[in-house]
């Protein structure tokens, strides 16, 4: 008994005690259950449970030198984008004795490199980490780390370690290429924010309209403002100011997609008679808008489930099935754009 007349804190050892196992394998179910039997793993939560044993997280970490947290970095909490990749990560982490450590970079490259230094510094078990475009002291500082890195969101070349994502560029211009074949020609770009993501997304929709001639500068609208569905019924009053002779609009996410709708609606231009538009990531407003809205569709929640898999498996010893993995996308046609057929 403590002098306050409490019970003394159960050890790993009266857990292995009453298991009738050894520490390590104690060691093991708590820490790596999946390399462990099913008997075993049995016998120690029983033992746990009885024993109310809590394991101490601070020693483990300084005798690992290492932590039980991963860390996920990425540029907004409130965009439903990023919230859907925190749903996958959690989907997976959940169930381990592993937490994630969320830093938010408001697509800032100082605030990122200032979130990387104080991550690495608790000495994380893994990163998850948005982009490819890392500042070269963001670069540096993830070269150098000691734990898997996952880079998400992109397909490209020059991971740091590992690599989920798509093509942004292909999946704009996809989606321009429908817009064309659905007969509309005074196609706009309406953006905002203008991360590396959606500067990729502007590539593929200029490569798309170049590719027939159909390139107006004009009808490139952009801000570095953040993105919201306000922001996109600006953007479009700014667009058929400049260009009252657009008929069609991509826009690098559903947000502006939305706004766009609302403006059109506002001045009643038919969409998707007069006016076609398309978004990006295809959230859930898209099916249910009237008219229910074009989108490209990202695999979000899958991203993230699969990006702490490889995490978690380089964790245990075992090397990501797929280091580099591309997601691809799809392009959810719908009535904003069904100008033919």
């Amino acid at each position: 008994m403590t002098m306050r007349g409490r019970p003394e804190k159960a050890t790993l050892s009266d857990v292995a005690k009453a298991a009738k196992v050894s520490a390590s394998t104690v060691s093991r179910v708590l820490r790596n259950p999946e390399v462990v039997s099913a008997e075993f793993q049995s016998r120690v939560r029983h033992a746990v449970d009885k024993l109310g044993y809590v394991p101490d997280r601070a020693a483990r970490s300084l005798a690992s030198a290492r932590s039980e947290n991963i860390g996920v970095v990425i540029p907004s909490v409130t965009n439903n984008v990023f919230v859907d990749v925190l749903s996958g990560i959690y989907s997976v982490t959940q169930e381990s004795n592993f937490g994630i450590e969320i830093g938010n970079t408001r697509y800032s490259p100082m605030q990122e490199e200032k979130i990387l230094r104080m991550l690495l510094s608790q000495r994380p078990a893994g990163l998850i980490v948005t982009g490819l475009d890392q500042s070269a002291p963001c670069r540096a500082l993830l070269e150098n780390a000691d734990c898997p890195i996952v880079q998400i969101m992109e397909f490209g070349k020059s991971p740091v370690d590992m690599l989920i994502g798509f093509s942004h560029r292909d999946a704009a211009r996809a989606a321009t290429r429908h817009l064309i074949e659905q007969g509309y020609r005074r196609i706009a770009f309406l953006g905002a924010s203008m991360d590396p993501r959606a500067q990729r997304r502007l590539e593929g929709f200029t490569e798309a309209v170049d590719a027939e001639s159909l390139f107006d500068e004009r009808l490139v609208v952009t801000t570095p403002r953040p993105t919201s569905v306000t922001v996109g019924c600006e953007l479009m009053a700014e667009l058929l100011a400049r260009a009252p002779d657009a008929d069609a609009v991509f826009c690098i996410n559903d947000d502006l997609a939305l706004g766009a709708l609302f403006e059109c609606q506002r001045r009643r231009i038919a969409v998707p008679a007069q006016f076609g538009i398309c978004g990006f990531n295809d959230l859930e407003m898209m099916a249910v808008a009237n008219p229910p809205l074009t989108s490209v569709q990202t695999f979000r929640r899958e991203m993230g489930r699969r990006a702490a898999e490889m995490v978690m498996a380089r964790i245990g010893g075992a090397s990501a099935p797929a280091p580099v993995v591309d997601l691809g996308f799809d392009l959810i046609e719908r009535q904003s754009t069904r100008r033919r057929g």
